[in-house]
């Protein structure tokens, strides 16, 4: 089955299709899927099962990866884990990522808590925009979600990255009933006030830990905000992400809402992700993956490896089952990326 046309490498009408007439313009790219916290949504206590960093990709092997990624039309790539920045020189990646041809948008997903040392060697290296988990604005909420002390390097990550230059800053809340829930406000009002975006995430049944977690239906409150802050909807499209935006009335403030469960988004899903062996996952709430370390490694060439993604991309499915089977998906968020 044909699903890519390009006239030469350099065509600038070139897309990679799936089998649902979907064109996959964004790469989700997790560098480890090592965290410094334990979000009680993410990782269970204890949690060990790490991969072993021989089967990691190295960075020729990303770069490799994602310029062939970029060839076949994805223009977007964003850097996750695990916690990206616990990956060593990162920044150094980061700015052979942003020179690739077709590469127009390069961000990065983290917890903050090492971006006070990082956000000025990310600016410069060419990552345009941060998205930080921040799940509320009390301390020992926060630590008690983490698993750690985390709350303080968290908010002086979130001002470092917004002194070294990068916006939008987008804080991700995961609601959770009877957890964060009455913060949502609250939080709201912080991302106006310092000229942050605020997502708002339903819990997904990812791993026992995601099954676990407090699920909060967005719609309600979104409604509530809709009154209570004089939300509109947004038309213009931030980020290519799953997000559905409304913005204040003058326009100076914006809050996303990810629904996976309650309203979600498969139809326009734009997305792949690519773990840190080299793993390629279509979709978080299926199995259906693609391994690309076995190509890279064993003298594949770019062609080769080009015609394995396009057949790749034929497994991405036509949407998630999260509602109708929850307990399908026992991998968790870190094991996937991000």
């Amino acid at each position: 089955m044909q699903n890519f046309t390009s006239t030469s490498p350099a065509s600038s009408d070139r897309v990679l299709t799936d089998r649902f007439g979907r064109a996959i313009r964004y790469l989700r790219l997790s560098v480890t899927d090592r965290c410094d916290l334990r979000c009680n949504y993410c990782l269970p206590k204890g949690f060990e099962d790490y991969e072993e960093p021989k089967n990691w990709l190295n960075f020729d092997e990303m770069t490799r990866l994602v310029g062939i990624f970029a060839q076949a039309g994805v223009s977007r790539v964003r850097l996750t884990g695990g916690e990206p920045l616990l990956r060593r020189n990162l920044p150094e990646l980061a700015a052979r990522l942003a020179a690739l041809p077709g590469v127009e948008d390069l961000s990065l997903s983290t917890n903050a808590t090492q971006l006070v040392k990082h956000a000025p060697a990310l600016k410069a290296a060419g990552v345009k925009r941060i998205n930080v988990s921040l799940d509320s604005l009390d301390k020992g909420c926060i630590n008690t979600i983490t698993g750690r002390d985390s709350f303080d390097s968290i908010m002086a990550g979130i001002m470092a990255g917004k002194a070294a230059g990068f916006a939008p800053i987008k804080l991700n809340m995961v609601a959770m009933r009877g957890v964060n829930d009455h913060e949502i406000g609250r939080m709201v009002a912080f991302c106006l006030e310092n000229d942050f975006i605020l997502r708002l995430i339903e819990a997904m049944p990812m791993g026992d830990t995601g099954r676990n977690a407090q699920y909060l239906d967005l719609n309600p409150v979104r409604e509530q905000l809709v009154q209570q802050f004089g939300l509109i909807p947004e038309v213009a499209e931030l980020g290519g992400g799953p997000a559905r935006y409304w913005q204040t009335a003058d326009g100076s403030g914006r809050v996303g809402f990810i629904t996976p469960i309650s309203q979600h988004f498969c139809a326009t899903c734009n997305r792949v992700r690519l773990a840190v062996d080299g793993t390629l996952y279509m979709c978080l709430g299926q199995e259906e993956k693609f391994e690309f370390a076995p190509l890279l490694r064993g003298g594949a060439s770019d062609s080769e490896i080009l015609a394995a993604l396009k057949e790749a991309i034929e497994l991405k499915p036509e949407r998630h089952e999260f509602k109708e089977q929850p307990g399908k998906i026992i991998r968790f968020m870190s094991q996937t990326g991000g």
